[in-house]
């Protein structure tokens, strides 16, 4: 009697879709196991920053009557915390496999760098648009948004999930333990959106301020995000746009070059 033949194995020519999708559903699966603290913690935050705001400066801050403090803050702190919990995912996820000695596992075929890349920052992304969506619609009640450009809102809200999404990876790769991820985001992400125009119009700022808060990139996506919703903005969002889609694309070559090479994450 002869032996069964075994199984040919799986030839996987182009993208391994499966392998891209089956880690992105993972991503995704980990922050929505814990909804309470990675959805709702977020919106119940943002939600206490607009209140003391607007009850602390609501009155002593003049738009040009316009629109009132809490329609200009609600845009900013909505992309604020979109941000931080696109940085988040992949940041916390690839810290704490590195931790547990699995990490190694993701660099072994047949995923290719540029797929982990991929699930990483699609996971990111789907989480920081989860909060930005829960945030806007609890917001709405309060203070109700126009939303002359939804896409364009929803553009910048993509993008600027992206954009961190890939900042938290690097950060991942680079970190080698939770406290090397909390210094990046202590002295990298928290300046980054608090002053970037969240709370206030850079077109306040004198001089040389105002020119340094326009190379800011979170600058880009709060006041393109908060032209999307109210029709407000400091600048053109179309430049800063079109900045933030370059930058997207050389931090996904960054990240692709990083997981090829297997930096930090070999043992």
């Amino acid at each position: 009697m002869t032996a069964p033949t075994p199984p040919a194995p799986r030839r996987i020519r182009g993208v391994n879709w499966i392998g891209l999708w089956t880690l992105y559903r993972k991503e995704v699966w980990r922050f929505i196991k814990v909804i309470n603290q990675t959805v709702a913690a977020p919106v119940v935050t943002t939600l206490l920053f607009l209140a003391v705001f607007t009850l602390a400066l609501g009155r002593d801050v003049d738009l040009g009557g316009a629109i009132s403090f809490a329609e200009f803050l609600a845009p900013g702190l909505v992309m604020m915390a979109l941000l931080q919990n696109a940085f988040a995912n992949p940041s916390s996820s690839i810290v704490g496999s590195k931790m547990q000695g699995n990490i190694v596992d993701l660099l072994m075929p047949p995923l290719g760098p540029g797929e982990i890349t991929a699930a990483f920052a699609l996971g990111a992304v789907t989480r920081g648009l989860v909060v930005g969506a829960g945030t806007v619609a609890a917001m709405a009640v309060v203070v109700g948004f126009t939303m002359p450009s939804p896409l364009l809102a929803l553009y910048f809200a993509a993008a600027g999930a992206l954009f961190f999404g890939l900042l938290g990876v690097l950060a991942g790769i680079w970190a080698e333990k939770f406290d090397h991820l909390s210094a990046v985001t202590t002295f990298v992400v928290t300046p980054l959106t608090f002053l970037s125009g969240t709370f206030y119009s850079i077109d306040r700022l004198p001089g040389i301020w105002n020119d340094i808060a326009h190379l800011n990139p979170v600058f880009w996506l709060i006041d393109g995000f908060r032209a999307g919703m109210i029709g407000w903005s400091d600048s053109d969002p179309w430049i800063g746009g079109l900045a933030i889609a370059g930058l997207d694309a050389a931090l996904f070559a960054l990240c692709w070059r990083l997981f090829s090479t297997g930096w930090k994450l070999k043992a």
